[in-house]
């Protein structure tokens, strides 16, 4: 499903520009990074997707529908949205209960929301967890609740805010498996983040939001090399960029495997895990 935003400008009640003017196309199946300082706009952006947030003028299309034709619940079966906060989205008493809710909701078959559960719960390591509360479950795993309940709905696209907050290593990396994968089956996947790192390893598009327009767009490796305009936009480059700089190397590296490419005497091994 291709997004198309023109011209879109939203004020608060009262009367602060949030968004000026933006407009921007997202194709099927790119994984799209949203980076930027607090107050950027980046939330409110991703919350026109799926109506919560509508425009004060210009418009927002999910292919042939303009957003502001349609209810939040009609959009969430083209948008999935992961809040940054989990306990903004969390309502049912276990864990399984709480991701069979979406697809049930949308009137999917039992068999088709029995398997989509099934498939949600194992893909975000949940399914130890099935009989658990979630508000009795870490940060990190109730994000993953979060998550699950979105991939149980199918949508076309999925909206991520702040993934990786409260996530280990290992479920940082099932995250980043899950947006390839995601990709790969032809949905668009876009993530709202500060972690540079999960930015440069797993997307290839970035928007960078300053002062509710995107000042920039453009390839997240090109973008990377081109690191000059951190610092202007209150972002950090990639720890294995600054290691790169460290060392000296005279050209900027964003992902541990094409540092490991390039470190002398490489054999192109995958690393051990430490």
């Amino acid at each position: 499903m291709s997004i198309r935003i023109e011209d879109l400008v939203y004020r608060y009640p009262n009367g602060a520009l949030a968004l000026d003017r933006v407009s921007v196309t997202i194709e099927p199946g790119e994984r799209v990074a949203i980076v930027g300082s607090n107050g950027a706009g980046k939330s409110t952006f991703a919350r026109h997707l799926i109506g919560i947030t509508r425009p004060t003028s210009g418009s927002v299309w999910l292919d042939d529908w303009n957003t502001a034709d349609h209810s939040v619940a009609e959009l969430a079966r083209k948008v999935g949205y992961v809040f940054q906060n989990p306990d903004d989205q969390l309502h049912a008493r276990s864990v399984a209960a709480e991701v069979r809710f979406g697809p049930r909701n949308l009137g999917f078959s039992p068999e088709r929301t029995a398997e989509l559960t099934a498939w949600a719960m194992e893909a975000t390591g949940l399914t130890q967890l099935a009989t658990a509360h979630p508000h009795h479950l870490s940060l990190g795993d109730r994000k993953r609740v979060t998550l699950a309940s979105v991939l149980a709905m199918d949508s076309a696209v999925v909206v991520l805010d702040e993934p990786t907050t409260g996530q280990d290593h290992k479920s940082v990396e099932t995250i980043g498996r899950l947006i390839s994968e995601l990709s790969t089956g032809g949905k668009t996947v876009f993530a709202i983040t500060h972690d540079m790192d999960f930015c440069a390893e797993n997307f290839d598009r970035v928007l960078v939001m300053a002062e509710g327009r995107i000042r920039v767009d453009m390839p997240t490796d090109d973008w990377l090399r081109a690191d000059q305009d951190f610092d202007r936009y209150g972002l950090q480059l990639p720890q294995i960029t600054r290691l790169a700089h460290g060392l000296g190397w005279p050209e900027s590296v964003a992902t541990v495997g094409r540092f490991m490419e390039r470190l002398p005497g490489h054999t192109g091994a995958t690393p051990p895990d430490s």
